[in-house]
């Protein structure tokens, strides 16, 4: 089933909680230039490699290959590092940064499968505020899509997964959002194609805006 345009899901939420790589910036250029060397060096064939590693821990994408006298972990290392080194391109997706400052610091978290250097360091890149609350692939034993990532920033800002609105842009991130038990808005500023879904779809930031509500929930308009 598609996705439902543009429309945007109904309700009052405690708080927001966003991945981050496709959903509030884009990194695809820089992050495709890093997997894709890594991909040839180890004889894999990009066009049905690439695709697969958006979205979750680096160390998950490298075991899931079982590449022979490959450890996961120390490649995992040397792509984070060699990510860390690279943010050339690396933007927001249109009206984010006002979208996120707009938001009342306790009603937001950031939710991503990269560890925190990496996140620190494309958040500064793309003019991206770092929330108060940011849960990164550093702090969870099983990364999305596992729901752990989501549980975990929901009960460091207090309140429950089940009443915040999650905002997500690869098919792991919304598994993740979805075995959380919250509500998933899919960002698909970076899709190439259209991604099958029964959630509601926003492009980008720039037509929808923040309510706070009178006992201290949010609601989204646009």
């Amino acid at each position: 089933m598609a996705g439902r345009g543009s429309s945007l899901p109904e309700g009052r939420y405690s708080a927001f909680l966003f991945d981050m790589d496709g959903t509030i910036l884009n990194s695809i250029a820089a992050a495709e230039r890093i997997w894709g060397a890594w991909a040839v060096r180890h004889g894999l064939e990009l066009a049905s490699f690439l695709p697969t590693m958006h979205g979750s821990r680096a160390v998950d994408t490298i075991t899931r290959l079982g590449l022979p006298g490959i450890n996961p972990e120390v490649e995992a290392l040397k792509i984070t590092n060699a990510e860390i080194n690279d943010v050339e391109g690396i933007v927001e997706i249109p009206g984010a940064a006002v979208f996120l400052k707009s938001l009342p610091p306790t009603k937001w978290a950031v939710v991503t499968s990269a560890p925190k250097d990496l996140a620190l360091r494309r958040m500064k890149a793309a003019g991206i505020p770092v929330p108060a609350v940011l849960v990164t692939a550093d702090d969870v034993a099983a990364g999305k899509p596992n729901p752990d990532c989501y549980l975990l920033a929901a009960r460091k800002l207090e309140v429950d997964v089940s009443s915040c609105l999650i905002f997500e842009d690869a098919p792991v991130g919304i598994a993740a959002g979805e075995a959380a038990g919250a509500t998933v808005l899919v960002v698909t500023a970076t899709h190439g194609h259209p991604i099958n879904s029964t959630h509601s779809t926003i492009k980008n930031y720039e037509k929808i805006f923040a309510k706070a509500d009178e006992d201290g929930s949010i609601l989204l308009e646009g």
